[in-house]
């Protein structure tokens, strides 16, 4: 029986701190107009000391899980796509896994920059399409203002915090996960990076009083990249699809610049209206951006189901991808129990601190057992 990977949840998370582009006049040499003009983008959400990927992508992904009325200890998968993880391991995903109670759930991260969600998102359903998996859930993440220098303009206006969740599953009739496009150039990997903090430039003193730390982008060249891909990449799912973009209810682009978004609009012969557009208030949220503008868009009813939507982007690697899909279904939606929900999560927690006393316990009754005698 053929099975095919079906969008059934989905939510969103961001920082309730705002900065906005008058406030980046006080701190670099920029201006609100001049801003707007460039990216598009007016203000952006900036992570609290309290906020972390994690943390983001956790209450992202119980969203998604209430509205598709799914418990965390259904899921058997967890994919964080994130180019600010918590850490470079443990990954991410196994936090959220704690954090969410989903004991019975693998879990792993996906690093493709901004083009990370899409990839992660194919790669969730190519699992659930043979029935490895049933229920997965799929997660962009990001705290990227702590890898921003705010005294390079250049990057310091663009880039915002939030988190946004799918939950994948497995379905008997056809929709959801159409087809999908990935690519990757990695002779353009310097236009785009944070150099230091790897094996190849670990970090010293010197990477550090050099801001090495810090995300370093050739905007002009990963313009000309993203104008030149985003229409493409489009075109190539949505034929791959056997549909036509006539047949597109909504393209949901990554959230980069707003000039990239027209470029790629122009290039495909649809008006803008035909794009979800919210990077005025978000900036660039990597990972993030796409899962964000699909759940504003389907809360103002922009999307309803039935609909044929293409997701697509581009990001550092570089990377690009398109996902074309058919919301099919929403059946279990938003009739969750907000206090069972919130139990759930405690007894998580409950869990997992009685784990790490229990791994104390063990380690300390084994040091004591494997003593040498006197």
């Amino acid at each position: 029986m053929t099975r095919y990977a079906h969008i059934t949840g989905w939510g969103m998370a961001v920082p309730e701190r705002v900065l906005t582009n008058e406030d980046l006049e006080k701190i670099v040499n920029t201006n609100d107009g001049w801003i707007i003009d460039m990216t598009g983008i007016r203000e952006r959400r900036i992570a609290s000391k309290t906020d972390t990927t994690a943390s983001l992508a956790t209450q992202a992904a119980l969203r998604a899980l209430h509205g598709s009325g799914v418990a965390a200890n259904e899921v058997d998968l967890i994919i964080v796509a994130a180019c600010s993880p918590e850490h470079l391991f443990p990954a991410t995903a196994s936090i959220v896994q704690d954090n969410l109670g989903a004991s019975k759930a693998g879990a792993f991260d996906l690093l493709a920059a901004c083009t990370g969600f899409i990839f992660a998102l194919n790669m969730a359903a190519q699992a659930v399409r043979p029935g490895s998996i049933d229920k997965a859930l799929v997660i962009g993440s990001e705290t990227l203002s702590r890898m921003v220098n705010y005294q390079d303009r250049s990057t310091a206006i663009l880039f915002g915090d939030g988190a946004g969740a799918f939950l994948i599953e497995g379905r008997d009739w056809p929709g959801g996960v159409l087809s999908s496009v990935m690519r990757s150039d990695g002779s353009g990997g310097e236009l785009l990076s944070i150099p230091a903090g790897g094996s190849y430039m670990p970090t010293t003193l010197e990477t550090v009083r050099e801001n090495m730390h810090y995300i370093q982008m050739n905007g002009r060249e990963v313009f000309r990249f993203a104008t030149r891909v985003m229409a493409s990449a489009t075109r190539e799912v949505i034929e791959e699809a056997g549909m036509r973009v006539e047949d597109i209810s909504l393209v949901i682009p990554h959230q980069a610049n707003l000039r990239i978004i027209e470029a790629a609009a122009r290039g495909l012969k649809l008006p803008l209206d035909r794009f979800v557009v919210n990077i005025e208030r978000y900036g660039n949220t990597s990972t993030a951006s796409i899962p964000i503008a699909f759940c504003e868009a389907w809360d103002q009813g922009r999307i309803r189901i039935g609909d044929n939507l293409v997701l697509v982007g581009f990001g550092a690697g570089l990377t690009w991808g398109a996902l074309a899909m058919t919301l099919t279904e929403r059946e279990r939606v938003q009739k969750v129990d907000g206090r069972k929900s919130t139990l759930l999560v405690s007894r998580a927690r409950l869990r997992s601190i009685g784990r790490r006393i229990g791994r104390r316990l063990d380690s300390l009754v084994f040091r004591t057992s494997s003593k040498p005698p006197d």
